[in-house]
This record gives C-alpha cells, structure tokens and sequence, in this order.
C-alpha cells in the first residue's frame, strides 16, 4: 500500500492529525469514511499520484488522528477543519477533495463553509446528510440502522460495540453491498482492525453519528438555500444500498450545479473492491478540470 508516500503526524491548532502524503501537481485530498482510516486509499492514492499532489488524512475520531471527547467537536464543520488546517500546514491554497462514506459528507460541507479553495468536489456512495434523514424510509432505516445505534447516548454502543469491535465493524464492511471479505486487501483488514480494538476510536465513531442527529441536521437545514458552481462527481456502488434506495445524482442536483455522474462495480465499499476503477474514473474527472 501506498508505494512512494510518507507518513507523518503533524500537530495542528486543531490537534495531531496522522496522514500520507505523495506524487507531484495540484493537490488531491482524500477523506475516508466509516468504519475505516486513511488506509482505504492505499492502492488509489498511488494511481493519483502519478499526476497529482496526494493527502490523506485519518479524519478526528479515526485511526491514528485525534479524537476529542465531545460530541460537538464531530460535526461535519468541525472534521473538516483538521484536514483544512492541514492544507493550510502544507501551504496550499486550492485543492480537489475526494470523500467517501462520512469523508463524502465531510467533503460537501468544506465546500460549503470554503467553496473559493475547492477546485473541485467528488462524493462517494453517499446522498445528502439532510436529505436522508429528513426523507427517511423503512428500507433506508432498516439497512443503515447503524445511523442510529451509533448515535445512542454513551456509553451503550461502546460497550456493545466493545465486546467484539472487530465482529461488529466487519459486519458492516460486508452489510452494504453483499461484499466478501476476500474481496477487502489484507494489509487494509490489518490496518483497520488495529484501530476497531482501540476505545477511543470505538467513542469517536459513535460521536461522529451523534454529531449527525445533534448538529449536522441543523448546520445542513441553513445551507438548504445554496447550490454550489464547482464541479462535482457524483459516484456510487451499483449493488448497493443507495442505487435501491435513492436516484444518487438527482439528490445532489440541487446542491450542485456542476455534476458529473458514474455508478460504479461493488457496493458501498467499492474504492476497496475495485480500487483501480475508481481511480480511473477519479483521475478522468480531475483530468476534465485542468
């Protein structure tokens, strides 16, 4: 994984975050989702290199980044700042971010609160936060019940979560979507699950979905009013449970102006499934913008 990165832990006025950093050209950011860590983008992050200037971070809460206890410091505005402070360490000014899964939803609100640096947004496998709890169905509730256990007061999750971390974050490695643990790279497993064990990560990630409920719904409800000009690719696992539930791109219409659209092979995870094409159809998208 990551042929040609380093990896190095910076201390930001945010607090420490941990990430990778590789390749030449304007800067590509790239935020990962739950139950994982930077280490998701291990065998794209080096096909984007060959072009672009690469950062992934571990988000707060996440792998080896800080993790603060208060669920106020997991909104969406709040996350985004760490790897913002980050740009802002690494001197640069404008920058393509990528996010998938919560580092989607952490990429829409960064355009939001600083949409003059992002020269371009690509979310993944996920539809708007206030969209899916506002319009919430049956079928959506029943298959990311995840939302909502996760969010229950401390420490109930945590110590149900804590009994066999590593059982319960796989289960939802393999619930959206149908994917096989075969189909996840070893070196990737190793590294997420050397997290899953940690405590402190078990608490961030619940205070990230508490963040949902108690924060992000309301920050989201005042943007409702805003479309944004830079251009975004929309991406999304065909055998997954977005495609069954929602028409992904028409969601983001009203957020952007600017969208282009792939349905990709896999489910929800498909960045680890199909690492290459997601790469492919990432590097085509920010090709089209220079």
């Amino acid at each position: 994984m990551f042929n040609g990165f380093k990896a190095q832990d910076v201390d930001l006025p945010t607090g420490r975050i941990h990430y990778r950093i590789g390749g030449a050209g304007d800067a590509v950011l790239l935020l990962h989702g739950f139950p994982q860590t930077h280490a998701m983008w291990g065998y794209i992050a080096p096909i984007l290199a060959q072009r672009y200037r690469v950062i992934c971070p571990d988000l707060r809460g996440y792998g080896a980044s800080h993790k603060p206890a208060d669920v106020a410091d997991y909104s969406f505005r709040e996350m985004a700042r760490d790897p913002i402070a980050l740009m802002d360490h690494l001197g640069i000014d404008r920058f393509h971010v990528v996010g998938h899964d919560r580092g989607g939803r952490t990429a829409h609100r960064m355009a939001l609160d600083i949409p003059q640096r992002i020269k371009s947004i690509t979310v993944m496998d996920i539809v708007p936060t206030h969209l899916l709890l506002a319009d919430l169905t049956a079928y959506v509730a029943h298959a990311y019940y995840h939302w909502f256990f996760l969010a229950q007061p401390a420490p109930l999750p945590e110590t149900m979560i804590g009994a066999d971390p590593v059982a319960y974050y796989k289960s939802c490695l393999m619930g959206w979507g149908a994917a096989n643990e075969d189909q996840f790279d070893s070196a990737q497993m190793q590294a997420y699950e050397a997290t899953w064990r940690d405590p402190d990560c078990i608490r961030g990630m619940c205070n990230d979905y508490r963040a949902a409920f108690t924060h992000d719904f309301k920050l989201d409800a005042a943007d409702l009013h805003r479309r944004l000009s830079m251009p975004a690719c929309v991406m999304w696992g065909r055998n997954g449970i977005m495609e069954r539930a929602f028409d992904v791109p028409a969601t983001w219409a009203d957020r952007f102006s600017n969208i282009t659209a792939h349905g990709m092979r896999g489910g929800h995870f498909f960045p680890d499934e199909h690492p290459e094409e997601t790469a492919e159809t990432v590097m085509a998208f920010l090709a089209a913008q220079t």
